[in-house]
């Protein structure tokens, strides 16, 4: 292990051994406490939501499945109470289930993940940036403009890239593509196939390394470093990645009004998201903190052979460490959650707002994502069922229940609002969905 990697003995040994457990953050902090220590305000998040208005024009003449939506990129929020039966076995202290919902971004348009959501925003605020600097585009114009023969013209000339292990790269390469710029995607070892063949089929130059995450991350810099009309897109190290996903809890906020869902002391709401380098969901519970404070509790969810984040913040440093440092191989069939090393941007930052982590093993990932087609009629990929056990995990574990008691919540638990949060899987080919599927139903319960 790294000589700077200090974990607590029961965490280390919980992590070496893969056994699935929750850990709570103790240095979670309220949040006027956590605003005041923060480079980022709740000013930049509704900025992120403005700028998403300002491009929905242009997204709309780029992508003719938004003309419906007249450009807005976003996901259903679905009730999920027969999701809840099939799941629930809790005993412990007569805690209430509460409601449970899914935020379905596995369905988002245009992309079909969450990864939209930072992905997309990214480069729009990158074209736009470029198109500014040279003059042809003023700082008030229509950003439909860029998707004129003139810009694309320039964007041609100029090359977007990402490391990926597939999902983050389908988003970037997409738009990319979309826009005229020339894209390239350096995939990780861990990438399906079929992300792979959907990207070149876009036009999307798919540049395939041996290794993990990090080694295709770490490739792309590179790349990008030597030419200097590459801009390259770092998921381990990108603030406009992580305020582009910190919109959706503008919308979260929206669609739980709408559903007649209110949040605040008497009525507290908790989040499950699925976690890989921690940018997504990062940005997520950072918007969410700072629009509803104290009453909304985040927590994340990681495979047992890939928990990035989980250790970066156990082991108490602002610098990301490997998972390997705990003996830990990154292998999971969760692709989009094998990340070795968490966002040396995002771990700072969530110190003080996530409220813990929950390790997921793959066959978990398998029979929720079987109970969910069965329950709800969702399809959605392994990874994106990641953060299904976190009612189990808050509900009916003695950490969680400890965790409730500790906010004072156990007597509030029956108004409590659970939101599930799928990530991907719009796309998955159905030969492969349905592999998952029967690997799940073979789960013995």
């Amino acid at each position: 292990m790294s000589h700077e990697l200090t974990l607590a003995p029961r965490v280390e040994r919980l992590l070496r051994s893969r056994e699935p457990f929750l850990w709570l953050n103790e240095q979670r902090l309220p949040i006027r406490e956590a605003a005041a220590k923060s480079s980022l305000q709740l000013a930049d998040v509704m900025e992120a939501e403005r700028r998403w208005q300002r491009f929905a024009g242009l997204l709309a003449t780029l992508f003719p499945e938004l003309a419906a939506s007249g450009g807005i990129i976003e996901s259903q929020l679905f009730p999920a109470y027969r999701l809840r039966e099939r799941m629930w076995t809790a005993r412990a202290a007569g805690v209430s289930r509460g409601r449970w919902f899914i935020k379905g971004d596995h369905a988002l348009p245009v992309a079909g993940s969450i990864k939209a959501r930072g992905g997309i925003y990214e480069v729009l605020m990158h074209a736009e940036a470029l198109a500014i600097e040279r003059g042809l585009l003023g700082p008030a114009e229509d950003p439909r403009m860029l998707s004129s023969a003139t810009l694309r013209t320039l964007f041609a000339q100029h090359e977007v890239a990402v490391g990926s292990t597939g999902n983050l790269g389908l988003s970037i390469g997409v738009i990319a593509a979309a826009l005229g710029f020339q894209a390239t995607v350096h995939m990780s070892s861990d990438a399906k196939e079929w992300k792979k063949e959907r990207l070149r089929k876009r036009g999307v130059e798919v540049v395939e390394h041996a290794g993990d995450f990090g080694v295709a991350v770490a490739a792309g810099r590179e790349q990008a470093r030597r030419n200097p009309l590459t801009y390259f897109v770092d998921d381990e190290n990108s603030p406009r990645l992580f305020v582009g996903y910190s919109a959706a809890a503008v919308r979260l906020k929206q669609q739980l009004s709408a559903a007649n869902v209110p949040v605040d002391a008497e009525h507290p709401l908790f989040v499950y998201l699925p976690c890989g380098v921690g940018g997504a969901p990062g940005g997520i519970t950072f918007g969410l903190r700072h629009l509803l404070g104290d009453h909304v509790h985040c927590f994340f969810a990681e495979p047992v052979a890939s928990p990035a984040v989980l250790l970066g913040l156990a082991a108490g440093g602002d610098r990301p460490v490997s998972v390997r440092d705990v003996g830990l191989d990154n292998r999971t069939e969760a692709d989009g959650l094998a990340v070795g090393q968490a966002s040396e941007f995002v771990l700072p930052l969530m110190r003080s707002l996530v409220a813990g982590v929950f390790t997921v093993p793959d066959p978990d990932l398998f029979e929720d994502l079987y109970l969910l087609e069965q329950s709800e009629g969702l399809r959605i990929e392994p990874s994106a069922a990641a953060g299904f056990r976190g009612p189990r995990w808050v509900l009916d574990s003695a950490a969680g229940v400890g965790y409730l008691r500790e906010q004072g919540l156990l007597d509030r638990m029956e108004a409590a609002t659970h939101v599930l949060w799928t990530t991907g899987g719009a796309f998955v080919p159905e030969e492969e969905y349905w592999r998952f599927h029967e690997r799940g139903r073979k789960v013995k319960r």
